[in-house]
């Protein structure tokens, strides 16, 4: 039996996780990095610790750190969320070591499914149904062409440590190959720190179908039925609901079954998620995580069963309340990602500060956010902002809801996936369930469609001190208080954040004021912030309009800098591994 939960994450999943503490009676301890200082997550718990002066991507994978602050806490146990830690079988056993309860399944269990080659093992097995594929890992060129011709193409190269469609390239013919290896390899290796790939036949297709899994230390394994997480934008969800309009009750019972004999072949303990592939009334396993998902919220309210805390009670050797017979969905849900990405220009990172932040609210509406105003969205971590989840007694009733929820949600100051959604949810082809994981590939009309709801762009604001009592953060020994501070106080500097203001009390008011531009420069900018993952060019290269020059990675996606015209470049200036700023000059063309 534990009473205090070191949550190894940040976010709005540190907060989700922190509620359900607090309604189990548990104390909570966050965890931060130098850039999340002032995030939601870290005031709302019991308390918090920095995790040291790593760099602030790194910083919540630093396993020795973290075990060191939880036995300094106090905690009997460690929640790791999703992402990072989450799927690390070493960091498991790492806190098992310390004497703590590790809030996930056992490391030997997250091996044999963790690893995507591993599980596909795994199912095999357990005669689950399979896409074609490797069930080792590659690295011959060769023989990915050699298995590209035997399961013809599409073929996909997948990332062994892999997830959330990081470390996945789609390969359409044998002279992509090699790019479509270095680029996967090279993301794999900055996401899970594991390079290691494999091939599988890729389905034209297909819907993403993944089933929800509970399992306890007493060998009771269900399923709480399956969410629809077909639109995807670089395979990474946008878009689920529960149940999917696909799947009768009957295909819903056999996934199921399924998900549950191939959990329990493996001695399965927690919350789970088995994805699958479905086309033409046929279903393949793809992949289990591990591990909680982003969107098991749909799931919690057609079943009306906290996950979290279930994941909590499971973790103090609760047998599972729950009997397969008694689990029914009820009415339907949907969840919108609010991302911090720019629709309009192919989903790229759109960095900044939130200077307004309003929630809908309303009956079956629900937000899961880890943000608020006056936050800067830091650049290490990945896009996600919030989740909107409604939940309506009928789909067309849901649909209708989040229409209404998204145009009643406000973010200022930065460009969010909003507009996007709001044309997704209007589309015919949404409203009829007609979707797969293609949906916004064919259906280019949804930019131009996504453009009609977004709002005007940012301006760039200052800050006004209001002149009420300040409130402080400090950090004693790496733990931090909240300290108020009464009197005057000095000057905010123009422009400042609030981290770096004086006083947390500020307004927010509309820069009026014109910066003046420098010459224009004849050359390729990056138009996001970002570190340099590989540069492409040379100077005097001869290039054309829309070739790839540079791939810059920001907030956990691989972005391609093109060519803005043909010409002849001049000078180089990204080298890799270096950050570059929105507006940087990447290269220039000669004017000669």
């Amino acid at each position: 039996m534990f009473d205090t939960v070191l949550i190894a994450n940040r976010g709005e999943i540190a907060l989700r996780v922190i509620r359900a503490c607090r309604e189990l009676g548990l104390r909570s301890v966050a965890v931060y990095s130098e850039a999340d200082r002032d995030a939601p997550h870290v005031g709302y718990a019991d308390a918090a610790y920095l995790l040291g002066p790593a760099p602030s991507s790194e910083s919540y994978l630093n396993i020795p750190r973290i075990i060191e602050v939880a036995q300094q806490a106090g905690a009997g146990a460690v929640h790791p969320g999703y992402g990072f830690l989450a799927e690390n079988a070493d960091f498991a056993r790492a806190v098992a070591a310390a004497g703590m309860v590790f809030v996930g399944p056992p490391p030997e269990a997250m091996e044999r499914m963790g690893g995507k080659t591993a599980a596909r093992r795994e199912a095999t097995n357990a005669k689950v149904p399979l896409v074609p594929g490797t069930l080792e890992a590659i690295d011959d060129l060769a023989e990915i062409r050699r298995l590209g011709d035997e399961f013809g193409y599409p073929i996909a190269i997948k990332a062994v440590g892999g997830g959330g469609g990081r470390g996945l390239r789609v390969v359409r013919a044998p002279d992509e190959i090699a790019d479509a290896f270095a680029s996967a390899r090279r993301e794999a290796e900055v996401a899970f720190k594991n390079g290691a790939l494999y091939v599988e036949k890729y389905l034209s297709n297909p819907r993403h179908i993944e089933i929800q899994i509970l399992a306890d230390t007493h060998g009771t394994v269900v399923h709480l039925g399956e969410r629809d997480c077909s639109i995807q934008r670089r395979h990474q969800k946008l878009i689920e609901e529960a149940p999917s309009p696909a799947l009768t009750p009957a295909l819903r019972a056999e996934m199921g079954l399924c998900a549950v004999r191939l959990a329990q072949s493996v001695g399965y303990v927690g919350a789970g998620t088995l994805e699958f592939l479905f086309e033409a009334g046929h279903f393949y396993f793809l992949e289990m995580n591990t591990r909680i998902q982003v969107e098991h919220t749909v799931t919690e309210a057609v079943y009306g069963i906290d996950l979290v805390k279930a994941q909590l009670r499971i973790a103090q050797g609760e047998p599972l309340w729950l009997r397969q017979a008694e689990l029914t969905p009820r009415g339907h849900a949907i969840e919108c990602r609010i991302n911090a990405e720019d629709p309009l220009h192919n989903f790229r990172p759109a960095l900044g500060t939130i200077t307004s932040y309003r929630e809908p609210a309303g009956l079956g509406v629900r937000v899961d956010s880890g943000v608020r105003a006056d936050y800067a969205i830091p650049q290490f971590y990945d896009s996600l902002l919030s989740k909107l989840v409604v939940w309506a007694e009928s789909r067309p009733e849901a649909i209708a809801r989040a229409q209404r929820a998204l145009a009643d949600y406000e973010i200022g100051g930065v460009i969010t996936t909003i507009p996007f959604h709001r044309a997704a949810l209007a589309h015919p082809g949404f409203a009829h369930g007609e979707v797969s994981v293609n949906f916004i590939g064919q259906h280019p009309e949804l930019v131009e469609q996504a453009r009609a709801f977004a709002p005007p762009a940012p301006e760039p604001a200052d800050l006004v001190e209001t002149g009420e009592p300040r409130l402080f953060t400090v950090e004693v020994n790496s733990r931090r208080f909240g300290v108020k501070v009464f009197g005057a106080a000095p000057a905010v500097a123009v422009g400042a954040t609030p981290a770096k203001a004086a006083g947390g009390n500020t307004k927010r008011t509309t820069n009026t004021k014109k910066t003046a531009l420098g010459p224009k420069v004849d050359g390729v900018l990056s138009p996001i912030q970002g570190r340099i993952a590989a540069v492409r060019a040379e100077p005097g290269q001869q290039v054309e309009a829309g070739q790839i020059l540079f791939i810059i990675e920001a907030m956990k996606m691989e972005n391609e800098i093109t060519a803005p015209h043909a010409g002849t470049l001049g000078e180089v200036r990204a080298q890799v591994g270096t950050t570059i700023e929105a507006g940087g000059i990447l290269a220039t063309y000669s004017s000669h």
